[in-house]
């Protein structure tokens, strides 16, 4: 797992953003994992600005969402489809068709998860997974005693999550309980994932998920058991962490090592 701690959270958009900007340009037919929330909008908008100076394209590009709220349609304010069109895609050259973002108003939602994973691995499979993470570790919608190996499902929100995305609905609006999520499993099935975590109320979490035990207590500590996750943090939410200076130490070791083989 590859630590890289930044200053501020402007910074953790801008590195964010330089990998998925080099994975288009090393693959311009990738296959992206994309995600919601705050975090994420800084790094859409690099790359919307990347995009729109010609830097990069996502015209061969696919994407896949890690969620989507239960019972509500893509047209919803507040569902993620509708969040990713007006964050992202109505602003780069993708093709609308090849985004993809987990139905929530499915007739049958068990049968959309299943065809969910079905079209990931049709796809041939994430090459660059984004993730966020909650103040109770979890990754996508994988709460805590969410299965390490779990597949795309439906999942029922904790009261912490609820009250966390409460912000996001007005007063007497329905809010849904339930999500369609991929699974841990899926997520560690990308060849590479990159999570992004700015705030000290992010700090517990990022402290259980480096160095705490492997376990469902914490969804986002099965990124240990991944050969190539990468944690992107500002100093705020890397401030629990027990060693930060090793931390640091560390990643200026390897860009110089990058460096020296002209990789950075």
């Amino acid at each position: 797992m590859q630590i890289v701690i930044l200053k501020d959270a402007a910074a953790v958009a801008h590195y964010g953003s330089e990998l998925f900007a080099a994975q288009l340009k090393k693959q311009p037919a990738s296959v992206l994992g994309l995600a919601t929330g705050s975090t994420p909008v800084a790094l859409y908008q690099n790359l919307i600005k990347l995009n729109q100076q010609g830097d990069i394209s996502f015209a061969q590009a696919q994407s896949f969402n890690l969620d989507e709220y239960l019972g509500l349609p893509g047209e919803h304010p507040q569902s993620y489809r509708y969040f990713m069109n007006q964050q992202l895609f109505a602003h780069i050259d993708i093709d609308i068709n090849n985004t993809h973002v987990p139905p929530g108003n499915a007739d049958d939602p068990i049968a959309a998860c299943e065809q969910y994973e079905r079209q990931i691995a049709e796809a041939g499979g994430i090459d660059l997974q984004l993730l966020g993470i909650g103040r109770n570790g979890h990754i996508g919608f994988n709460e805590p005693s969410s299965g390490l190996t779990s597949r795309t499902r439906v999942k029922t929100l904790t009261k912490e999550t609820i009250a966390d995305n409460a912000r996001f609905f007005g007063e007497g609006e329905y809010q849904p309980h339930l999500s369609i999520t991929m699974g841990i499993g899926t997520i560690l099935d990308a060849k590479k994932v990159v999570l992004l975590a700015t705030g000290e109320s992010k700090a517990a979490a990022i402290a259980a998920t480096v160095e705490g035990p492997l376990s469902a207590a914490c969804p986002a500590s099965a990124l240990q058991m991944h050969q190539n996750a990468v944690l992107v943090i500002d100093e705020a939410a890397a401030s629990k962490l027990a060693d930060v200076d090793f931390y640091k130490h560390i990643e200026a070791e390897n860009q110089k090592l990058l460096k020296r083989l002209g990789k950075r």
